[in-house]
């Protein structure tokens, strides 16, 4: 009867509940008022009573705990046999009746609970079996609490530490040991036990600590190192001890938009630079979460800048445009996305590839100088975007731009001419021999790619939640999303591109603009000459931006509007150079024993450099001009304006090819050339 109240509980009863003895006044619905023995009242939910760690009904037996199906199924045969029969004995005792008694069936006359108490029952049952009494009700007491797993004989199911009985000392050397391993290079066993035998002299001194012999010393580094790779891979053991100690937590997203996880890594590609140098390319990619979504995906050579980070958000948010080549179908019109709705806010959308643009709320990325930089930063502060920092050497917080970079290495670079494996020991030989894709050439090849092959490809991740089993593909769910949270992105203007551009402060002299040695002007900038630009914090200076691509020309903020300003000494190079570029064209200058800071002198060595990069051997100068006009190339701001060819120098002939011939001059007609520069 006990057990049968401590399953309920009733008014009257006296409970233990918050470090005391309360009696139950009275049950309404879900609440319960109790009164302590100092006479207050106060009134609980059932559900937080009864979830205390202290509550218990006094003077009741405590609810029986449920059988561990789970260990039951684990048992041996034989001792799961063995259990069962004792379970029948005890409930012979308890009931009269063995569980194998069929329906209907008497108890045997011994254990009859009409003619015999529990007791002599009991006493029946170890006379039967030939034990003890006591070991006939300690049967029944387990039963009662653990059910047939209290019947299981326990020292057939113990379990014991891995180390067995080594010492305690010893093992905590060995895990210290292990410890140190894994920035190291992968050793063997014999030199794992070298040292620990060494850490355990140097601690305790020598022949204090007993020592196992040498297969029970394996056996036992073989336990203590499972799943640390310590004899194994090194990349693998440095991820494993990298994983973070608390659960892995899945990220959600709502709408489009709300996180984007952005991050760079080297594409598992040779490409091939204009100079021919082979070499790998930077891949920086930015995945939406909520619909799986590459918003855009910038290669460069090795070496991605902070700029770089900056034009990734501007091709974020603007539409894809429909290049010459690709097929109908990748047009954002033949595709199941909300066409006609971004068409009306958009007149660009009409041209538009199937792939959409999501402004982001909130940007994941990692620690990289490219993206805490102040470049990308000022950027994203400007387009009023959230930056989260992802924590140090803790990839799992931006995992899905990592999974995602595993899945284009599988669904793209491994099917390209010249693709190098994860690693060198998946390398094949000379790889660089079949590289044939330039970074420009590679790039169409992906954003094509990501059209066809990604943004319409079933992702495991995107369930429809009326139909669960089935995939959706990143362009089904921002439809999806759209029509439940009602999306529409507010894409860039062509002049927003500038302002992601980094800034340097400058005068407006007579001669125009000075950056790093090298001058820009143009007749606009005419009225803004020696005046002050009205920015008392930067001292009367004018805003100049620029693109560390391409230094041909430079941008001014003026009341009036912008006013692109070209570097004087175009004419004399008329090729496109980056910031890298030039100031290695200033070093070399420096070595030929000029002056670094005449740009007169440091323009013709870029030329110099960019001719012999072009046609000459494999070097530094090639790779710097390589990866000048690969950059170049990819640019999303418009080319700057051819310039007048009355000022363009023509380039001189190689040696070997005859003098050109002479070319008649007219007479010079000053008002007619001043009509064509009005």
């Amino acid at each position: 009867m006990a057990a049968e109240r401590g399953a309920v509980l009733r008014p009257g009863d006296w409970i233990t509940y918050d470090d005391g003895d309360h009696l139950v006044v009275a049950l309404a619905g879900t609440s319960v008022r109790l009164r302590s023995q100092s006479g207050t009242e106060s009134v609980v939910l059932a559900s937080h009573l009864m979830a205390a760690p202290d509550f218990a009904v006094t003077g009741t037996e405590p609810l029986p705990a449920p059988e561990p199906s789970g260990l039951l199924a684990t048992l041996p045969k034989p001792v799961l046999t063995a259990a069962k029969e004792w379970e029948s004995h005890v409930l012979e005792v308890n009931t009269g009746l063995p569980s194998s008694a069929k329906p209907g069936a008497s108890p045997r006359p011994e254990y009859d609970p009409a003619e015999h108490p529990l007791v002599e029952r009991a006493q029946a049952k170890a006379d039967e079996l030939g034990v003890g009494l006591r070991t006939v009700n300690e049967k029944r007491a387990r039963y009662a609490r653990q059910g047939l797993w209290g019947l299981v004989d326990q020292r057939l199911v113990r379990t014991s530490e891995p180390t067995g009985r080594a010492d305690a000392r010893l093992v905590a050397a060995i895990r210290e040991v292990l410890d140190a391993e894994t920035h190291t290079s992968t050793g063997t066993r014999s030199r794992l036990i070298r040292r620990v035998i060494k850490a355990v002299e140097m601690t305790h001194g020598e022949g204090v600590v007993p020592l196992p012999s040498k297969n029970t010393f394996y056996k036992l580094i073989d336990a203590l190192s499972a799943g640390r790779h310590t004899f194994g891979s090194a990349v693998t053991r440095r991820q494993a001890a990298n994983r973070p100690q608390g659960p892995f937590t899945p990220t959600f997203a709502d709408r489009p938009g709300e996180q984007v996880q952005i991050d760079s890594t080297p594409l598992d590609v040779m490409v091939v630079l204009d100079s021919g140098v082979t070499a790998r390319a930077d891949l920086t990619i930015a995945v939406d979460v909520a619909t799986r979504t590459v918003c855009a995906a910038v290669l460069r050579p090795v070496g991605t800048k902070a700029v770089d980070a900056s034009l990734l958000l501007a091709r974020m948010l603007v539409p894809e445009p429909m290049r010459p080549g690709w097929s109908a179908s990748l047009r954002m019109a033949a595709s199941r996305m909300p066409h006609m709705r971004l068409l009306d806010v958009d007149a660009r959308m009409e041209q538009a590839a199937a792939k959409p643009v999501i402004v982001p709320d909130t940007v994941v990325i990692d620690g990289g100088k490219v993206f805490i930089s102040d470049t990308f930063l000022r950027a994203c502060e400007r387009l009023g975007i959230s930056v989260q920092r992802a924590r140090p050497r803790t990839p799992t917080d931006k995992a899905i731009v990592e999974a995602t970079f595993s899945s284009i290495n599988t669904l793209f670079t491994q099917h390209l001419a010249g693709y190098t494996g994860r690693d060198v020991s998946r390398r094949g030989e000379r790889v660089e021999d079949r590289a044939v894709w330039t970074v420009p050439e590679l790039q169409d090849l992906l954003d094509e790619w990501l059209l066809a092959g990604w943004q319409v490809r079933p992702h495991s991740t995107l369930r429809d939640p009326f139909r669960p089993k089935r995939a959706m593909s990143p362009n089904d769910k921002y439809a999806s999303l759209v029509a439940a949270c009602g999306y529409l992105p507010l894409v860039l203007r062509g002049e927003d591109y500038l302002e992601l551009l980094p800034v340097a402060w400058r005068a407006i002299n007579d001669y125009g603009i000075q950056i790093s040695y090298r001058t820009y002007d143009c007749p606009a900038l005419g009225p803004h000459r020696r005046e002050h630009s009205g920015i008392t914090a930067k001292r009367g200076l004018w805003e100049v931006h620029y693109d560390p691509y391409d230094l041909s020309q430079v941008f001014v903020r003026t009341p009036g509007g912008w006013i692109t300003a070209p570097w004087t000494q175009w004419p004399l190079v008329n090729a496109p150079f980056a910031d890298f570029t030039w100031q290695h064209a200033r070093r070399l200058a420096a070595e030929a024993g000029l002056d670094d800071t005449n740009e007169t002198a440091v323009a013709r060595v870029l030329d110099s450099l960019l001719t012999r990069a072009e046609h000459g051997p494999d070097s530094r100068s090639a790779k710097v001009a390589a990866r000048t006009r690969t950059a170049r190339t990819a640019r999303t701001v418009p080319a700057p304006a051819a310039a007048p060819e009355t000022e363009r120098r023509a380039e001189p002939e190689p040696e070997v090819q005859p003098p050109a011939a002479a070319v008649e001059f007219g007479i010079f007609d000053a008002h007619a050339e001043a009509e064509r520069w009005l």
